[in-house]
């Protein structure tokens, strides 16, 4: 095996702890793990993986862009990887595949496992519905994964993302199999004891390794009123955990964000101070490149960046029937219109006084994106008249790619944010990002020095309107700088961000827990012996 996938070759790698020798009964261990993928979502899935796979996929957010680039990239390097997802039949349907998934999915030859459950095969999405029919859903999907995935796939390690999968590592513990939690968002939903097993999960065997609401005396005393929470309990019992951002990671454990029991944000200290929590940048796919992206209707690189975005701003500005002015600069909103998370309602704030104060220099506001604030941006465009410099569109993924080419600024001015994409994806493009000190744009932006020699983008620390205004103003006042100046910088940001921000960073780390795994079941393995 060894051979045919050189991420595993042990001795060829250098481990996060020492190489545990190879004795005769330990090396009959796999020195490439087999690892069973379970994610609610993913926004395409590999040929490699079985056929005409390649045809089913659901996206709602950035942990499907994750999945996929993360699976893809592991197989191939050669790991032994399966996929584990729901039966969206509704959803693949409306994918033009030809609805055949259970058939293609059930070959011997798949990596792909369909978790089958009428919860799953009318939904429109992966998180629509109640939170009742959500949490339904969610135990469904774990059911299928615990009581025939698994058996079937017989991996080494699990690795299972969000909420929707936190009852898992508590089932593997049981059954020695290794795990890796990955937290892309702190969402919890309580569930009880009584509802996972009328689901047809029999909890028997792991109860007592759940986190619940208050301490659980016996099983049968909190089965029906004692809550259960799967992502602390993923947490306490997965192997090892992920965040998406090193500095998420840190705000969980301060209780930046007040979501986690302070048992459990210990447990995840604890964790990290013993080498097994750590966070992992996410990172954006290959395909988010201006030298390839065939949605710009003029591509580039780093050399020949000017002329590359002239031309995609005018077609962006003639798309959206914005004022014709290759010298305008424009402001890309690329995120969901969420006033919880995302920040919006800052720029409502200023929006009329920035358009207004930035006139002579023509600046315009390209924003592409869903949600419920968006009727407030129409209302303030129709009541200042400002169609030909504020464009508001819904999501489209053509559009945004041709905005990232065509912008000159990304704004992200997130309350809190565990990793984004935007902002990395804005810096490969020479868009450089306007961010909220938060998360993992603390991460990934940095202010840009006065003479331009570091940094990528504008980041303000306050969470207000003044402070999203203050960075504007920075962002414009580099506009303004001379040519050489300005073409040194971008130049500068694009070449350093291609190579920062990279899937074979995010992807050899994860390789690297993979082996750390693996190397602690053949040190048990060994010691029992």
């Amino acid at each position: 095996m060894i051979a045919h996938a050189r991420l595993w070759d042990l001795e060829d790698l250098s481990p996060l702890t020492p190489v545990i020798p190879f004795r005769e009964k330990t090396e009959r261990l796999p020195p490439r793990p087999r690892i069973l993928f379970v994610t609610p979502e993913i926004s395409r899935i590999s040929p490699l993986m079985c056929p005409g796979a390649e045809r089913f996929s659901v996206k709602s957010g950035g942990l499907a862009d994750i999945s996929a680039t993360l699976v893809e990239n592991l197989i191939r390097d050669g790991a032994d990887v399966h996929l584990a997802i729901p039966h969206y039949r509704n959803i693949f349907r409306n994918g033009k595949s030809d609805g055949n998934a259970s058939a293609i999915c059930a070959a011997p030859e798949s990596r792909v496992h369909l978790a089958e459950d009428c919860a799953f095969y009318r939904r429109t999405g992966a998180y629509h519905g109640s939170p009742d029919e959500l949490r339904s859903a969610a135990i469904a999907f774990q059911r299928e994964v615990i009581n025939h995935i698994i058996p079937r796939v017989r991996p080494d390690i699990v690795h299972c993302n969000d909420w929707m999968t936190g009852l898992i590592p508590a089932a593997c513990k049981k059954l020695g199999i290794k795990t890796l939690f990955a937290i892309h968002n702190i969402h919890r939903e309580a569930t009880t004891l009584a509802e996972i097993e009328n689901k047809g999960i029999d909890a028997g065997g792991f109860w007592n390794l759940l986190h619940y609401e208050n301490y659980p005396s016996s099983f049968e005393d909190c089965y029906h009123h004692n809550p259960v929470d799967p992502l602390s309990s993923a947490i306490q019992n997965a192997d090892f955990v992920s965040t998406v951002s090193p500095t998420f990671l840190e705000e969980i454990i301060h209780n930046k964000h007040g979501r986690l029991p302070a048992s459990i944000r210990w447990d995840l200290r604890m964790k990290i101070d013993s080498g097994y929590a750590s966070g992992i940048l996410n990172a954006p796919d290959a395909s988010y490149d201006p030298e390839l992206d065939g949605a710009l209707a003029k591509k580039y690189d780093h050399t020949n960046y000017r002329r590359g975005k002239n031309g995609n701003k005018r077609q962006l500005q003639k798309q959206l029937g914005l004022s014709q002015d290759s010298k305008a600069p424009i402001f890309f909103w690329p995120s969901r219109l969420d006033p919880v998370q995302k920040g919006c309602q800052l720029l409502t704030e200023i929006l009329f006084q920035i358009t207004s104060d930035y006139s002579e220099d023509g600046l315009q506001l390209v924003m592409i994106g869903d949600g419920c604030f968006q009727d407030h941006f129409h209302n303030i465009v129709a009541r200042h008249d400002l169609r030909d410099r504020v464009a508001i569109m819904n999501f489209d993924e053509d559009l945004a790619r041709l905005a990232f080419g065509g912008s000159d600024f990304v704004l992200m001015p997130s309350s809190y944010e565990p990793c984004g994409l935007p902002q990395m994806i804005g810096a490969r493009y020479g868009t450089l990002p306007i961010v909220h000190d938060t998360g993992g744009l603390h991460d990934t932006v940095s202010q840009l020095s006065d003479d331009c020699s570091t940094g990528n983008g504008f980041v303000f620390h306050h969470f207000d309107s003044n402070g999203l205004r203050w960075a504007i103003d920075q962002a414009m006042a580099f506009h303004r700088s001379p040519k050489h100046i300005h073409e040194a910088t971008l130049g500068r940001v694009m070449v350093e961000s291609a190579s920062r921000f990279s899937t074979e960073a995010m992807c050899a780390q994860f390789s690297q827990i993979y082996r750390k795994l693996v190397q602690d079941k053949i040190g048990a393995s060994s010691q029992s012996s």
